[in-house]
């Protein structure tokens, strides 16, 4: 659960090897669980639907996923859509930092990379099968073409599906994915590898229940899990994601030109397109059908969220070796995004399911036209340059590196209902620097700082009324490694100093909106112990300490929020990880326990939720091979082993649950207060595998 690391900042890596032994159900989310830094919430055990993180008293909006080098735009709602579980070589969490050629701007909480599968030299695949709880069913199969001929080329294709039921409440999911992966060797040091994936999906949309309806549910007096009614405003019918078709692409290049330099380039393009939906009760007056007819005001009516997001970009750089001591690095990114929503109202069909955006037959005119309540386009541009110097000494155990990055970032917002547009040009310097020093072979200590900008996401400005300002941050980083023949450990001491915090609103229909939430400071640090195999067992222990809190009072209309001084909301003071895993080559075990401790939901800290446990177990054994089945292993998984019911994290800010004083002496009403991620129930998946 722990890997030796040298780089002169905290990374945390989840390996192949660990990954085997979970459900291959689970997202890249679900593999990250139990590194010190983070919290994860998830909301199905099935891998159809994502989560969030929170870390250091961020968010995974703070967060840049990566496959391959190359930006994932889709963020942790939706990383499931962009690979399989079994073509992840590897996760690497670099909390609070991210490499100067890396494609990002706004990773304050980190970057999550994913390095995909490199195919096989030989010819044979993977396939496995998987069922469990929530009527889960699972197939995937992987072929590798192996070297062919002598082209330096090999190739693998996969194709998975997976249906289960919603674990709360009426409604399911269906989920078709393809994956498929080249890699040209050139040379000994060279190469050029392709990584393509489609996915397209439909699933039932998870409610966020608030305090008040999780007791309920958690009392057997009500739920927030969508009704099998069909007259119901909670029909899971009418609240829904539609077909989501997914496409990603990447192709990494590097190339040593000469003895000292090399160069890489690392160009990605991705298109989602896809709806969800949410009833919106009756029709009311004034409506008509496309053909003329007026709408019946009583009739079951559906909102949709339509959106359809192109991005494509390109990291391109150069790395010269000026001689054995020192090595520099120029390159430039460029990135472009593009959003287009639109919000239209239709009729349900007879059985009271949402059909579809563009199905004219229910959908709602007035006036003539079209009747909608959201219609805008948003995006971004991004052109960035950066330098870094990196110099080695006394054999390679010192290593010192400064570099920067400007950015110079154009976004924008056009409501074509309002014809409000807004926008913003920023220019951004962003600096960074790292010592490294290897003391002897088993003792490493490193200094790390960066400065971070991120800009409001445009796609989620569609409530607000003027453009948030941009958020800047500064994070330093001390660090201590330690490692010999039984054991490894990595300490990591942090400092933030974030302004203008920006924070998201949970809306509805999986979207959000935007706001600034003053200034935060955060300081901690985070501890990882492992050993190495001790007659089969390996056992590991991961510790955080928090304390983050708000240096300014929050804006609220013409005064203030009362937040100076406050807790930092989903900013835990501790997180505690625990894991043991046994593995004799034929029978193997992983067992995980995940405390958080309690935490603020609300501005004004008058909300908080209670610290919980997750846990998880796997059990599996290893077959001998045989005949063209080489590697047989039959494992099972479970989560949540006392089905406890407990909330994990919030989908956004809220400013308050109680009433409130401003400081002006304003009262402000109360509030319904957050919406929560809740632990799925206890879940058992069996999978049979093997490789041939």
């Amino acid at each position: 659960m722990m890997r030796r690391e040298t780089a002169s900042h905290s990374i945390q890596t989840v390996t192949r090897q660990f990954m085997d032994m979970r459900s291959p159900a689970g997202t890249a989310l679900d593999m990250v669980k139990n590194l010190p830094s983070l919290n994860v919430s998830t909301q199905d055990t099935s891998g159809m639907t994502g989560g969030s993180i929170e870390s250091r008293s961020l968010n995974d909006g703070d967060m840049a996923l990566l496959i391959d080098g190359a930006v994932v735009t889709s963020g942790t709602e939706y990383i499931q859509e962009d690979i399989d579980t079994e073509n992840m070589d590897r996760i690497e969490v670099t909390p609070g930092t991210s490499a100067i050629d890396q494609p990002v701007t706004s990773a304050a909480l980190g970057v999550m990379n994913v390095a995909t599968h490199t195919p096989g030299h030989k010819y044979g695949g993977l396939v496995d099968f998987s069922y469990g709880t929530n009527d889960m069913s699972r197939q995937f199969i992987r072929l590798e073409s192996g070297d062919i001929g002598r082209t330096g080329l090999r190739t693998f294709f996969s194709f998975s599906h997976t249906h289960a039921d919603n674990w709360i409440g009426a409604g399911a999911s269906d989920k078709k994915h393809i994956d498929f992966g080249a890699q040209k060797d050139i040379g000994t040091d060279s190469y050029i590898k392709f990584f393509a994936s489609w996915n397209q999906e439909r699933y039932g949309i998870y409610n966020y229940p608030t305090a008040d309806q999780f007791y309920a549910k958690k009392h057997g007096t009500g739920t927030w899990g969508g009704s099998s009614d069909p007259n119901s405003t909670d029909f899971w019918g009418s609240h829904r994601e539609g077909p989501w078709n997914e496409l990603f692409l990447t192709l990494p290049v590097h190339l040593r030109l000469t003895h000292r330099l090399q160069f890489d380039l690392v160009p990605y393009f991705a298109y989602g397109r896809g709806w969800s939906s949410s009833s919106s009760g009756e029709a009311g007056s004034g409506l008509t059908y496309a053909n003329g007819t007026a709408v019946s005001p009583t009739q079951l009516s559906v909102n949709y969220y339509d959106q359809r997001t192109p991005t494509t970009g390109a990291t391109v750089k150069l790395t010269y070796d000026i001689s054995r001591h020192n090595q520099v690095t120029l390159g430039y990114w460029y990135g472009y995004t593009q959003s287009r929503q639109w919000g239209p109202n239709s009729a349900v069909n007879q059985n009271g399911f949402a059909i579809d955006p563009d199905n004219l037959s229910t959908a709602y005119f007035r006036d003539g036209q079209r009747d909608y309540s959201a219609n805008q386009q948003t995006g971004d541009q991004i052109h960035a340059l950066f330098i870094q110097d990196t110099a080695r000494y006394l054999q390679n155990r010192l290593v010192v590196s400064a570099g920067f990055k400007f950015a110079m970032i154009n976004y924008w917002f056009n409501n074509y209902l309002t014809h409000a547009n807004m926008g913003s040009n920023s220019t951004v310097p962003l600096p960074r620097f790292s010592v490294s020093y290897e003391i002897n072979r088993h003792h490493q200590i490193y200094v790390n700082a960066q400065g971070d900008f991120r800009a409001p996401d445009p796609s989620n400005l569609s409530q607000n009324a003027a453009l948030p300002r941009n958020q800047y941050s500064i994070k330093e980083e001390l660090g201590y490694r330690y490692n010999n023949r039984y054991m490894m450990l990595d300490l990591s001491l942090f400092n933030y100093a974030i302004t203008n915090r920006l924070l998201s609103v949970y809306n509805a229909n999986n979207s959000y909106s935007t706001i600034n939430a003053g200034n935060q400071t955060a300081r901690g640090f985070d501890i990882m112990l492992s050993t190495h195999p001790i007659h089969h067992f390996s056992p590991y222990v991961s510790f955080e300490y928090l304390n983050a809190h708000q240096d300014s009072n929050v804006q609220y209309g013409t005064s203030y929020l009362p937040t100076r001084g406050k807790e930092a909301i989903m900013a835990p003071h501790v997180m505690a990880n625990f894991g043991l895993t046994y593995d004799n080559k034929h029978f193997f075990a992983n067992a995980t326990v995940h405390y958080t401790g309690p935490q603020s939901v609300t501005l004004v800290g008058d909300e908080r939720i209670p610290g919980y446990v997750t846990d998880t177990i796997s059990l599996g054994y290893r077959f001998s091979p045989f005949l063209v089945a080489k590697s047989p292993t039959f494992r099972l998984n479970f989560t949540n082993l006392t089905g406890s019911m407990v909330r994990t994290g919030t989908t956004g800010v809220t400013d308050n649950y109680h009433a409130v004083t401003l400081l002006n002496g304003q009262r402000i009403a109360g509030s319904t207060g957050a919406q929560f991620y809740v632990e799925p129930r206890f879940s058992m998946t069996g999978t049979i595998s093997t490789a041939f």
